[in-house]
């Protein structure tokens, strides 16, 4: 490169010369002054070159910025040897003089051209050797269409051209912004607006569309997704701006579009002056190495808490969460494992006279359906006496808040499961009616997307296995919600609580789990009915068709938080003495009797 940067730089002199002259030929003395200054201008123009760089760089990634030092080292070169052909002139040095302005400024423009030339050159050269050799690679020859041509739809080309176009060749750009019609990013066309996906995808023969658009809202992402969804091309989409800031390093930009992209609805928005009860204080969470649990202690560490204690019976996800929280904080917040069970009384005074938590949130539950109808005894055990037990004693301990996870299920249960959280929920407003200075709550939502035993792991391993993906009913529908949002959700209620209230948050419209199954077929590259069938089993023993989040004598008095997608439901009027009468029923209770007291105690509890 250096070599081939001295014959530009001698030759760009003679040329500048040359038109300076035309069409005179060059004068003696003006080829003496080139010769005699071919040395010394050669060695300033190299060092100063190599001085900015221009030696080091890997000019097959060359972009803007090397094209910017390029020409900053070729202006102050031209300086340089325009003050020492000075110097040799007033001291009749090596027979040099100087030439017009014109002739440097000329040379200047035509060496930054040339130099930057022959880079631009050598990184065409090593980009067109790489994509040959990447021509039987897998990915090669996939035309891709790139949702939206702003910061993050570069990226994602850069990215792309990195590996030679190995995963793929963008062919079109696509966004919203009319001003950017017609326009290109490096030769890439751009058409808007996102509503002609479908028919720019036939007329590119796109094979693969990724998304790239991280600063549009949920509902708005989810829009675009389900248009690309219905052009049959594979899909995938960039990083959200929380993903791509938390990224390391060598994570990929892109990834595959998971179904919960698709059932996007608002965020819910904590207010942070709420969750600031958090800030310094000791927090506890039962089954805290759950899926949702564990989502709780990373949503709670943010608002810088002094500990968290991670309270569970099974150590592998703890052991795996308190490691993950550990690297991120740093110290900065003190994260503790405790092993133990909710049913366990002794256990549970221990862990809380070692720590006294200011707050705990109890998320440890049996909570599958069907394994609950053939055990119904230990999810009496778990699930009711586990937060009995916990509740006593945290009224015992002083713990300031006490925030429990119930479920869509409690309202009208139809199953053991949902009845038994229902019981969970008098519970909690037993013990406020107490007025012992410990604030109780509940949260309910509905079925929470990739937590543990959720629907959509099930049916990713069903078509990982080639299918066929079970439904219980064609037109069974549930409510749906993310893990991040029932965490935030739980943070934020323990904030406003005021003793006894039960917490629904606004889940939107109900989800066809047909469609959920189909988007998701379709999302893993194969043809729902035709490459994975799909078949409808019945309802299982329990099941409901849908679901409920509020009991009829809830609803009339349901109001809203100052959260506008969280509503409040006042305590329901029952009977203290008759709910102590069934729970000592219940300690004693098998699998012939029980789901007859659980009844006494929910009488809308309808198990089939």
């Amino acid at each position: 490169m250096a070599l081939l940067d001295a014959l530009i730089i001698n030759l760009t002199f003679i040329l500048a010369n040359l038109i300076e002259f035309y069409p005179n030929t060059l004068r003696y003395d003006v080829i003496q002054t080139l010769v005699g200054r071919s040395f010394y201008t050669t060695a300033i123009f190299i060092v100063i070159y190599a001085f900015f760089g221009l030696y080091n760089s890997l000019w097959e990634y060359a972009g803007v910025h090397e094209m910017i030092r390029c020409a900053c080292a070729g202006v102050l070169s031209t300086l340089v040897c325009l003050a020492a052909d000075f110097i040799c002139d007033t001291f009749d040095l090596f027979d040099v003089n100087t030439f017009s302005l014109s002739i440097y400024f000329t040379s200047m423009l035509l060496i930054i051209a040339g130099t930057g030339c022959i880079r631009l050159a050598y990184r065409m050269i090593r980009r067109t050797r790489k994509a040959r050799s990447a021509g039987s690679r897998r990915g090669a020859g996939k035309r891709v269409m790139i949702i939206g041509a702003g910061d993050m739809g570069q990226i994602i080309l850069k990215e792309l051209e990195a590996t030679a176009f190995a995963l793929g060749k963008p062919v079109v750009f696509v966004d919203d912004d009319h001003m950017k019609d017609g326009r290109r990013i490096e030769g890439i066309p751009i058409e808007g607006g996102c509503e002609n996906i479908p028919a720019l995808a036939q007329k590119y023969k796109v094979d693969e569309i990724i998304y790239g658009i991280p600063s549009a809202s949920p509902q708005r992402k989810s829009e675009i997704l389900k248009l690309a969804v219905n052009t049959g091309c594979s899909l995938k989409t960039s990083l959200s701006l929380q993903e791509f800031t938390e990224k390391s390093v060598n994570e990929p930009t892109i990834r595959n579009v998971e179904i919960t992209d698709l059932l996007a609805r608002p965020e819910v928005l904590l207010n942070t002056d709420i969750c600031s009860y958090l800030k310094d204080q000791t927090i506890m969470v039962t089954g805290g190495g759950g899926s949702i649990g564990s989502e709780i202690c990373t949503q709670v560490a943010r608002y810088k808490p002094a500990k968290v204690i991670i309270f569970d019976n099974y150590e592998n996800n703890a052991f795996v969460l308190k490691n993950k929280l550990d690297r991120k904080y740093q110290g900065k917040v003190q994260f503790f494992i405790r092993i133990g069970s909710v049913q366990d009384p002794a256990r549970l005074d221990e862990v809380l006279t070692e720590f006294k938590p200011s707050v705990i949130f109890h998320a440890a539950a049996h909570k599958h359906v069907p394994l609950m109808e053939d055990s119904p005894c230990e999810a009496v055990k778990n699930n009711i006496f586990g937060t009995y037990n916990t509740a006593k004693a945290a009224i015992e301990h002083n713990v300031s808040k006490f925030v429990i996870l119930s479920t869509d299920k409690a309202v009208n249960p139809t199953n053991v499961m949902g009845a038994t959280k229902r019981v969970t929920e008098l519970i909690i407003q037993y013990f406020e009616r107490q007025n012992t200075g410990t604030h109780f709550a509940a949260v309910r939502f509905g079925n929470v997307l990739g937590s543990n035993g959720s629907v959509i792991p099930i049916f990713k391993e069903q078509i990982a296995n080639g299918g066929p993906v079970t439904v219980t009913h064609k037109d069974i529908t549930r409510y749906f919600m993310t893990i991040p949002e029932a965490a935030q959700l739980v943070v934020q209620a323990g904030g406003i609580a005021k003793g006894g209230e039960i917490f629904v948050l606004d889940m939107g419209d109900p989800v066809s789990i047909t469609s959920l199954a189909e988007k998701l077929i379709t999302l893993s590259g194969y043809r729902p009915y035709e490459d994975i069938k799909i078949e409808f089993t019945g309802l299982r023993p329990g099941e409901k068709l849908y679901e409920e989040l509020t009991l009829a004598e809830e609803e009339s008095e349901m109001q809203l938080t100052a959260n506008d997608k969280i509503f409040v439901l006042p305590p329901v009027d029952f009977s203290n003495e008759k709910l102590e009468a069934e729970l000592e029923k219940l300690k004693t209770a098998d699998k012939t009797n029980v789901r007859e007291i659980l009844l006494e105690l929910v009488p809308n509890f309808n198990n089939r």
